[in-house]
């Protein structure tokens, strides 16, 4: 990213870091979050045009409170602080902080009292009604400052500004709401912009990266692409890629991504493992070969993950399970190719920042989401492409690349597949029962105009029977459940509140078109504190 100005968000814990950086990116500049104790040199080779310190759980007086290199107040750039970043650039600048008499939590009414850079258009003019000596009434609105609705998360507060810095909004709560040193262009907020709660917290954002910090809009997918695939070139020159698909976006979009780089250098190794929905294999195979003319060797264990699956049923024993005989199947078929130095994979940025937690840096990437142990024993290095991209931006690279809608607007769909929504035990017969009410799920969710509203929807299959009557005779058969849910991230959700007469389409055409079901209910629980997948 030598080609575009940057923002650097340094993270001391908030829930709502990921947002900071995600409204960076909308304005088509490129952020990205190092840990607070990041090495100063890193901060300094990132070269950012600015620096926002985020929020986050602990109070600058405490012992182990996250401090941050102090020289980032002298590499000449903007600074913005929030919530605890504007604790802390008030604790480390000479001013103090104490605890508030009253918290602030949820909506609250910001009072601007400075129209700095930094709140440029934001606001209203508030209005007071004056009466004169007979009794009337007429509006003025020449003195009052403007106002607008913000989010609080804070128990601490300003009680003394640092020196050069000045106060420039207020609440009912806090006299400091907002502050700024405009000589040194360093700018605090009591609350949080990024979050939707805070009517004009986008605008805020965007006046500190363009009016204050002085960036282009630069960063565009397009440039992504460009500069992605002359560094995978330089990167594997003369050696070959092996990059596993499982069918879903990521890995998808990793191996089109990687193929439009090194063209037959790469090799896609596609292990159908008896766990994927109806046709799954197939659609892939094609989308890859005939659409974008890769490599890719399709290989049929589903006979051996189903007898390793046999009599298992622990989620977690079911997870393992999979992802063990995923890395030994991937690791037979990789054998075979020669001169092989990398291997690509679809790891995202929320991946890359859970692994490198604000505590401190870690080497640690999720299981499920490598083949570490093909890595020791190939001596392969890793190739990540997406690693700085969240999974909407996937999806419009994906579209960048020319990929079909069917692919990329795909929903989520979990590394072990079926094996989790097919609870209890796992039986090719129980297995082909699922797969026939998650078609029939899809296909009413599509036909109705639902599938690119919703984050996820799917059938599971419960380990309990119930009776019935189909055609004057009693049945004993399987139950399904619809889960179908809204969501921005997947870290919560809602269950999403589909019509009857949908429900009512899937349910009929279930019991009617899948032998061995009788019944079909709904879930109508939310995350928290329910999850979304069953197991």
């Amino acid at each position: 990213m030598t080609n575009t100005d940057k923002i650097l968000v340094l993270d001391f814990g908030s829930q709502y870091t990921q947002l900071i950086a995600r409204r960076i990116r909308e304005n088509r500049v490129y952020s990205e979050i190092f840990p607070f104790n990041v090495p100063f040199k890193k901060i300094m080779d990132f070269n950012p045009k600015g620096i926002i310190l985020s929020g986050g759980p602990s109070s600058v007086y405490d012992k182990k409170a996250p401090i941050p290199d102090i020289r980032i107040f002298d590499l000449g750039i903007p600074v913005l602080g929030i919530c605890y970043g504007m604790q802390l650039m008030a604790h480390l600048l000479g001013g103090r902080v104490a605890k508030a008499q009253k918290r602030e939590f949820g909506r609250a009414e910001l009072i601007i009292d400075d129209n700095s850079d930094l709140f440029k258009g934001i606001g209203q003019v508030a209005r007071s009604k004056r009466q004169d000596t007979k009794g009337s009434s007429s509006l003025l609105t020449s003195h009052f400052s403007p106002f607008t609705v913000v989010w609080m998360s804070h128990g601490d507060r300003i009680e003394r500004k640092p020196a050069g810095f000045t106060s420039i909004a207020h609440t009912e709560n806090s006299p400091i709401a907002a502050m700024a040193n405009k000589k040194r262009h360093f700018y605090a907020l009591q609350f949080h912009p990024e979050v939707v709660h805070t009517d004009k917290g986008k605008e805020i954002i965007r006046n500190f990266i363009f009016s204050i910090c002085g960036c282009r809009p630069k960063w565009t997918m397009k440039s992504f692409i460009e500069t992605e695939k002359e560094e995978i070139r330089e990167r594997v020159g003369n050696q070959r890629v092996v990059c596993g698909i499982s069918g879903g976006v990521d890995s998808s979009v990793t191996a089109v991504l990687v193929h439009a780089a090194i063209g037959d250098a790469l090799t896609c190794i596609f292990v159908d493992n008896g766990l994927l929905r109806e046709g799954e294999a197939r659609k892939v195979e094609n989308m890859l070969r005939k659409n974008f003319h890769m490599k890719i060797r399709c290989v049929d264990a589903s006979e051996r993950f189903l007898r390793k699956l046999k009599g298992v049923k622990d989620p977690e024993r079911k997870r393992k399970i999979i992802g063990n005989e995923f890395i030994r199947v991937f690791e037979e078929e990789a054998m075979k190719i020669k001169e092989v130095g990398f291997l690509a994979q679809g790891t995202l940025y929320p991946d890359v920042i859970e692994s490198v937690s604000f505590k401190g840096p870690s080497a640690t990437i999720k299981s499920h989401h490598n083949v570490g142990g093909l890595l020791k024993k190939m001596k392969l290095k890793l190739i990540e492409p997406l690693r700085e991209l969240f999974k909407d931006e996937v999806r419009v690279l994906g579209h960048e690349l020319g990929m079909q809608d069917e692919i990329i607007n795909r929903h989520p769909f979990p590394g072990p597949g079926l094996a989790i929504r097919c609870i209890s035990d796992i039986t090719r017969q129980r297995l082909d029962i699922l797969r026939k009410a998650d078609t029939i799920v899809l296909d009413e969710i599509k036909k109705a105009g639902l599938y690119v509203k919703l984050w996820q929807a799917f059938a599971v299959l419960l380990p309990v029977k119930s009776v019935g009557v189909m055609g004057d005779e009693r049945t004993y058969d399987n139950v399904i459940a619809i889960r179908a849910v809204t969501s921005v991230d997947g870290m919560t959700a809602d269950w999403a509140q589909i019509p009857y007469e949908v429900l009512g389409r899937i349910s009929n055409r279930i019991i009617n078109e899948v032998k061995g079901v009788n019944r079909v209910v709904y879930d109508i629980s939310s995350k928290p504190p329910s999850t979304i997948e069953w197991e």
